[in-house]
Parts: structure tokens; C-alpha cells; sequence
């Protein structure tokens, strides 16, 4: 039996006892009060990091979704301006073919306006130039027959010049 007690075999004693009884006080301490407060603070932490990570993923959703609306705002800002561009191009078009048209129809009536004046200007250069020549008449007349016609014999000789001047009989 010696070597029994050599070999390791555990006496029971008073100490070991009081070791068996301390630790299970001690363990009895900890299973009451200690070991449900660090559970409670696990579970604390662990809802805490669960409903972060829901936060999380919440916000991340929303962050996508806000994307995807700001995506479609731009794609809408950019049909419209496209729109706009069009538009202008078109108003542009209008508006240049409406001052061509009305610049066309200016010259037109700048031109016809002229070829009233020029028109104009030659029956008055005409007319003037009858008047002369009636007067020429009147004047050569009066120093070839050495007197002065009356009115109607005078009118007479000087529709007779103008037609002969007019016409251009080429009787010279």
C-alpha cells in the first residue's frame, strides 16, 4: 500500500475538503450573480451589434435606393436638356428661315420700290426734257416766223415736236 501513495493517489483530507467546499462556493457565487451579468452584457452586445448591422443594411439600402433615384433624376435631366437643345435647335431653324424669308421678301420690296422711283424719275426727266424742247420749239419757232403764237397754235407746234421727237421718224 505504500507504493500506492507514492504513485499519486489522492488523500482525502481536511484540505482537500475545504478546497472542494471553497470552489464549489465559489462557483455557486459566480453561477448566481457573476455569470449572468457577462451573459446579460454577451447578449446586450450581441443585440447591439445585430441591430448596428440591421441599421446598417437599412442604411445601405436606403443609400441604394437614393442612388437609384439619383440615377434616374440625372437620366431625366438629361432627356429633358437634351429636349431643350432640340427644341432651341428647332426654334433656332425657325427663327433663321423666318428673318430669310422676311430679308427675301425686304429685297423684293426694296427692289420694286427702286424700279417705282427709277421709273418715276424717268417720266419727270422725260417730262422735262418735253417742256425743254417745248420751249426750244417756242423760241426757234418765234425767230423763224418773227411773231408770237397764241395759245392754242402754240400748244399745237409743241404736241407736234414731242410726238416727232419722241418718235424718232429719223426724218434728218
Amino acid at each position: 500500500m505504500f507504493l500506492a501513495g507514492e504513485a499519486g493517489v489522492i488523500d482525502i483530507n481536511g484540505t482537500v475538503i475545504v478546497e472542494l467546499i471553497t470552489f464549489l462556493v465559489m462557483l455557486a457565487i459566480l453561477a448566481r450573480w457573476v455569470y449572468p451579468e457577462i451573459v446579460r452584457l454577451a447578449e446586450a452586445r450581441q443585440r447591439a451589434v445585430a441591430e448596428q448591422l440591421a441599421e446598417a443594411e437599412k442604411a445601405r439600402k436606403e443609400a441604394e435606393a437614393r442612388l437609384e433615384e439619383a440615377k434616374q433624376k440625372l437620366d431625366e435631366a438629361r432627356r429633358t436638356a437634351q429636349q431643350v437643345v432640340d427644341q432651341a435647335t428647332k426654334t433656332g431653324e425657325q427663327v433663321r428661315q423666318d428673318l430669310k424669308t422676311k430679308a427675301e421678301d425686304d429685297a423684293r420690296r426694296i427692289g420694286e420700290n427702286a424700279r417705282k422711283e427709277i421709273e418715276a424719275e424717268r417720266s419727270r426727266a422725260l417730262q422735262s426734257a418735253r417742256d425743254e424742247v417745248a420751249d426750244l420749239v417756242v423760241v426757234a419757232t418765234q425767230k423763224v416766223i418773227g411773231e408770237s403764237l397764241d395759245d392754242p397754235k402754240h400748244r399745237q407746234l409743241i404736241d407736234r415736236a414731242i410726238k416727232e421727237v419722241a418718235g424718232g421718224d429719223g426724218s434728218r
